[in-house]
Order: C-alpha cells, then structure tokens, then sequence
C-alpha cells in the first residue's frame, strides 16, 4: 500500500505483533480500513483489544496537553513505550516493563524458590542469579532502570521468605539475611543495552 500513501510508512514486526508506523493519520486510517478485509483473504483476524489507532511521536505530548490529556501510549514486546524528553530536550521514547510481565517474573521466582528452598544456599544463589543476569538482558533497557531494580529488590525479599522457612519457627531476620547476602550476593541490577536502542530522536 506504500504507493497510495501520502507520507512515510514503517513496519516493525516480531512474530504475530507488529507496530505500523504512519507519518500522516489519513494513512493510518486508510490502512485501518483495508487491513481486516486483506487479513480476511488469508483466514485472520485482528485482535480487538490489541488493535487501535494512536497518536505518538514528537508532536503527540503537545498535542496531548493542548486538549487536557496525557499522551498515548503503547505495548509491545513486554514494554510499555512512553514518549518523552531528553535531558537535552529532544524527542526519546521510553520504555517501561510491562506490570503484567514483572508480576509473572516475580511468580516465577517465588514458586522456585517454593519449590528448591531446601537446597544448599549456594545452589540456590547460581540459579537465582541465572534467573536474573536473564531478565536484565532482555529488560535491561536504557530509562528502564527503575523496573528492574524493583525486580531484584522484590527477588531479594521473596528469597528472604522462603530461606525463612528452613528455620523451623525461627524467622529469618534483615540482620541475619544481610550476612547471607554478603557471602552469597544476588546479582545487582544493570542495564544491558546501549542508548542507541532507547529511541532517541533530533
């Protein structure tokens, strides 16, 4: 459909979700319209909660406070992107992991740590910092910083619980885990990426 567009167009894609990008609305409109019917040709559909038009960009925060609101934002690959300012002032997007993903990553830890707490603490440290050196690399993402510190500190509360549960009545105290810690560390929070990958524009 590119030729029958007036402005620019972009498609970025991983596996079943895709982002259409549009310079003008009227594209994104046009497209909107024809897309189910092409999608139909082939046996598919949209996902009706997934799909919508949005404003995003540069000129969308603007946009967004001339009418009294916030401006748009999007999923997508785990990450809620947000446009925003660079210290400089220019255009960046940023990127935040999404609540629904960190809430699953945190399950994930707690029902292993359920599951293991009777091993030696050292097996359970290389796991658990296996476990983390993973989320770092995929959501250790320049602005988001924020979310994976919490994801560590919330790791180190739910290892705290379940070690708690090997004491037989005797409840593990701050001071206590603060020793275990010292001698078996949890790998700190770090971002993986480099700033190119976070969206900044002129």
């Amino acid at each position: 459909m590119k030729p029958r567009l007036i402005g620019e167009a972009y498609e970025i894609r991983f596996a079943d979700d895709a982002i259409l990008c549009f310079q003008h609305k009227e594209d994104a409109e046009k497209v909107l319209r024809v897309l189910p019917k092409r999608f139909e040709k082939f046996g598919l559909t949209l996902h009706p909660e997934k799909t919508r038009l949005i404003e995003f960009g540069r000129h969308a925060a603007r946009n967004a406070r001339k009418q009294g609101k916030k401006p748009e934002t999007f999923d997508f690959l785990g990450f809620k992107h947000l446009c925003a300012r660079s210290r400089k002032g220019k255009f960046t997007v940023h990127v935040k992991t999404l609540a629904k993903r960190l809430r699953r990553g945190l399950k994930a830890i707690a029902d292993w740590s359920k599951q293991y707490r009777h091993k030696p603490v050292d097996e359970q440290q290389k796991t658990l910092n296996a476990k983390l050196r993973g989320h770092y690399q995929y959501y250790g993402r320049p602005t988001n910083y924020h979310s994976i510190r919490q994801f560590y500190r919330r790791v180190c509360r739910i290892w705290r619980e379940w070690l708690s549960r090997r004491t037989r009545g005797q409840p593990l105290t701050w001071d206590r885990y603060s020793v275990i810690l010292r001698q078996h560390p949890l790998l700190l929070p770090r971002i993986t990426h480099a700033w190119v990958g976070a969206g900044s524009y002129a």
